[in-house]
């Protein structure tokens, strides 16, 4: 049942082939949304296409490196061309490296703060072109992950990430500022624990590095959460669902965590 009422309008979803993009994608569609989803590798993404198409929504997929200008560019050029428009932009792409910051190179530095910071300003830089030439104001939504507000700590080795993210947070209160007179709301959302092969991944890297068994930090991470389990990708499609939606029209510049409570503030 469509709770938010996005029939007509015309959404991007970055990452959208699985985890927390597959989750968005599918929740915009099901609002009546109509959603291109970008991907590094579009098969995954097509089959989420395939997903919303079974359902009655609308759905196409392109192969995107959010990293790359052109290929910002060209995912909005392709939603406008097969939708119409263009009124929501979701940067949910992202990309995690488990290492201390001083085992971390260069290489893993830039790869990480490219895709998680740099693509967020791209792919906003060319949807918000787009809706300002519309005139009829837009959403960008970013996905940012409570490490864009407060360090992982000693035992989750995750530095770059957590630079990134938060670097990802300053470039949305600044272009909310900046955007606002064109009526593009722009906001994060700040999940925690996600149920995702990321977080397998940092279990899996910090096992190794702390000498646990596998599964032992993602354990010990779902137990610090105060409502006691472990999020799910939904949980953060939810969100942005509301913050594309009329009833958040009033919200720009913010961030809203989605954590269970765990994110102190």
């Amino acid at each position: 049942m469509s709770r938010y009422a996005l029939e007509g309008r015309v959404a991007i979803v970055t990452g959208a082939g699985r985890g927390i993009g597959r989750a968005i994608a599918l929740r915009l569609a099901e609002e009546g949304a109509a959603v291109l989803l970008a991907d590094l590798d579009e098969s995954e993404a097509g089959r989420v296409v395939d997903e919303i198409v079974d359902t009655g929504g609308r759905a196409r997929s392109s192969q995107a490196d959010v990293t790359v200008a052109a290929d910002a560019v060209r995912i909005v050029h392709e939603a406008v061309t097969a939708f119409g428009r263009l009124d929501i932009l979701v940067n949910n792409a992202g990309v995690g490296a488990v290492a201390p910051l001083l085992a971390t190179d260069e290489s893993t530095w830039n790869l990480v703060m490219d895709v998680n910071a740099k693509g967020v300003l791209l792919c906003s830089q060319a949807a918000a072109l787009q809706m300002i030439e519309q005139g009829e104001g837009g959403r960008i939504i970013n996905n940012v992950s409570g490490a864009g507000k407060i360090a992982p700590g000693r035992d989750i080795a995750l530095g770059a990430y957590a630079a990134s993210k938060h670097a990802a947070v300053a470039l949305t209160k600044q272009l909310g500022l900046e955007l606002a007179v064109h009526q593009i709301l722009v906001n994060c959302v700040c999940a925690g624990i996600v149920d995702t092969p990321m977080w397998d991944l940092i279990d899996r890297e910090s096992a190794l590095l702390q000498g646990l068994p596998v599964g032992e930090v993602k354990a010990r991470a779902v137990a610090s959460i105060p409502l006691g389990r472990i999020e799910r990708p939904e949980d953060v499609a939810g969100v942005v669902a509301f913050l594309a939606s009329d009833d958040a029209s009033y919200i720009t510049a913010q961030t809203v965590n989605v954590c269970g409570g765990i994110l102190p503030y």
